[in-house]
């Protein structure tokens, strides 16, 4: 067990196989976190309206097992082993030969590449473990948001917290840059919503991206801040006009931000003070 948690070779492929195995967890996060909330959503409106709530299968993130969502086969152990499984099956259900969403071998792909770059960054370390933790909830909000246009309070608050927590010992940066970072984040969106409402009568964004910008302050203090705003606004356009021009996304059909924070945060994760040093050094 020690030989794992030595820098270098053993440490990197611990990584990258624990990246496989929380990989497809957070499938069953972004798949079933956003159906459980609407699953209480209808409970207590049902509630509010003196109504008797349906009665319904239990759903939770354990419970019920993965299934095909084409013919509701269960999916067995030797079939749910991360991208293995999908490459033996070439990505068909083994029940009714329908295909398989490419997504969940790349959410485990990406998930299992970021966390090795982080073991081959941080080495066996209290920063590298929440590193990792911090990256998985990125993936997570980034396709939630993507499906949805929500950013759970389930991940977005909790992550606020630890990386406050963390940051009490100065893992990634100091507890005052830290709480600040938390406050700017979260007040920075705040104002150019209510700008952007007062202007044009509209939202331009909810709430969770405040909540998800101030997270990554929480995490990254203050001082990444403007990159993280920079680079998520410049990805956010490449794509939006990507969306518009290539797929026919309609102009009017919102596109959720929480992906560009995502994407940006772990850029700043990685890359933020060289990035922000190269930046200032053009001046």
């Amino acid at each position: 067990m020690e030989t794992l948690l030595q820098p270098g070779g053993p440490f990197i492929a611990a990584a990258v196989l624990l990246g496989l195995v929380i990989g497809s967890f957070l499938n069953v996060v972004i798949h079933r976190l956003p159906r459980m909330m609407e699953r209480d959503w209808s409970v207590q409106c049902a509630e509010l309206r003196g109504e008797t709530p349906e009665p319904a299968e239990p759903l939770s993130l354990l419970r019920p097992r993965s299934r095909c969502p084409h013919c509701r086969r269960p999916v067995g152990a030797p079939e749910n082993i991360p991208v293995l499984s999908f490459l033996i099956l070439h990505g068909r259900c083994r029940g009714c030969g329908k295909p398989i969403s490419w997504r969940y071998p790349a959410v485990e792909l990406a998930t299992s590449l970021l966390f090795g770059l982080l073991a081959w960054k941080l080495g066996p370390s209290l920063a590298a473990a929440g590193a990792m933790g911090f990256v998985a909830a990125m993936i997570a909000l980034t396709f939630i948001d993507f499906d949805t246009q929500l950013l759970p309070d389930d991940i977005t608050l909790p992550l606020l917290w630890a990386g406050l927590l963390l940051n009490v010992s100065g893992t990634y940066t100091d507890l005052t840059s830290a709480v600040i970072g938390a406050v700017a984040g979260y007040l920075s969106l705040w104002t150019v919503y209510w700008l952007f409402k007062l202007l044009t009568g509209k939202e331009g964004m909810g709430y969770g991206d405040f909540k998800l910008l101030a997270a990554i302050g929480a995490w990254l203090g203050w001082q990444m801040l403007p990159l993280t705003i920079l680079l998520s606004s410049l990805v956010g356009a490449v794509v939006g006009v990507g969306l518009i021009v290539l797929a026919r996304h309609g102009r009017n059909v919102p596109i959720p931000f929480g992906p560009y924070l995502a994407v940006a945060g772990i850029i700043a994760l990685f890359w933020g003070k060289s990035l922000t040093h190269a930046y200032l050094g053009l001046f």
